[in-house]
């Protein structure tokens, strides 16, 4: 779920490019590469993103055609890249899993009755990142100079970790659980057309009156990414059950309620497997026709489909006076 109901409790606002500008913003790179994979493989015919050996490697049209978001805007990238998935997510991507075999399910059905139109919209739903993916993915960001971070586990929590301790400015991230492993700024919206969406932790604790502890403990009540919530418990009633209360075990304490695991997602949030063993560079230098010659010689892209993002980042290097890129 990602903690979609945390967007009626949390402080938003839109916020300009300018206002942000020469920033680094530490990416969920898997949240922000899945949008951009999913779209590609929606709206492009699929012998554009196959290799003649058959790899499918969409996420390449993806990252250089969203890419150039950060560059023409004097943003610095560093990409946060999952580690191993903690056990507390199984079930969450088991359900991610049936939902994609049911997704191959209709497509092979659509393909069958002629109905092109459906097939390919059904096809961005059964797209997972697979090895080819993360390989290719770290390929080409290595070829344009993007810092990258392998997390230990969830790359949000890495992410976050980065920020709090001040080696970047924002999270990138379209989830809200960056409220819960405590970024101070997360900016929503990088895969979007228009301006960012800024959603700040500070303001959320003061507008709603809770602790962080709270926050997680409301959460909870409602469901994560981590656990089951409370069958009819959305936002508005668990934050003024935990203010009432004090606390998640109070809550369910006075509602008589179980929620399996819970002492172990609140730990998770507060103190989340992320490492301080990373070091990157945000005086970057893209290799713009190492990157061309990766993605549409190696790896077959065709060059008309990647031509004008490519020539978006060359121009977003004169366009930001970042000379160092050139």
């Amino acid at each position: 779920m990602g903690n979609a109901d945390l967007r009626t409790l949390a402080a938003l606002s839109d916020v300009s490019f300018d206002d942000v500008a020469g920033s680094v913003v530490a990416v969920d790179a898997h949240n922000w590469l899945y949008r951009y994979l999913t779209t590609t493989v929606k709206f492009t015919n699929s012998d554009v993103y196959t290799t003649s050996e058959g790899d499918e490697v969409a996420n390449l049209v993806g990252i250089v055609q969203g890419l150039p978001k950060f560059f023409e805007h004097d943003l610095v990238p560093v990409f946060v890249f999952d580690g191993g998935v903690t056990e507390l997510k199984d079930a969450e991507v088991s359900e991610r899993r049936a939902q994609r075999e049911k997704a191959e399910e209709l497509k092979q059905a659509a393909e069958e009755r002629g109905d092109d139109l459906a097939a390919s919209r059904l096809e961005a739903r059964t797209q997972r990142l697979t090895d080819v993916i993360h390989e290719t993915s770290r390929g080409l960001l290595e070829r344009l100079d993007v810092p990258v971070v392998e997390a230990p586990a969830e790359g949000e929590a890495q992410a976050s970790h980065i920020a709090k301790r001040g080696d970047a400015d924002y999270v990138g991230s379209e989830d809200y659980d960056t409220l819960l492993f405590g970024a101070p700024y997360t900016l929503r919206q990088l895969t979007s057309k228009g301006d960012p969406e800024l959603m700040d932790l500070e303001a959320t604790l003061a507008d709603l009156d809770v602790t962080q502890e709270q926050l997680v403990d409301i959460a909870i009540l409602c469901g994560t990414d981590f656990n089951e919530g409370i069958s009819g418990v959305g936002p508005k009633t668990a934050l003024k059950e935990v203010k009432e209360h004090g606390d998640l075990w109070a809550v369910l304490e006075a509602r008589d309620a179980y929620i399996e695991n819970a002492d172990r997602v609140r730990e998770l949030f507060f103190d989340p497997p992320v490492t301080d063993d990373y070091e990157f560079d945000t005086d970057i230098s893209p290799d713009i026709e190492a990157a061309r010659a990766y993605v549409t010689d190696e790896w077959e892209v065709p060059e008309a489909k990647v031509e004008r993002a490519f020539d978006r980042i060359e121009e977003s290097l004169v366009q930001t006076g970042l000379d160092q890129w050139t």
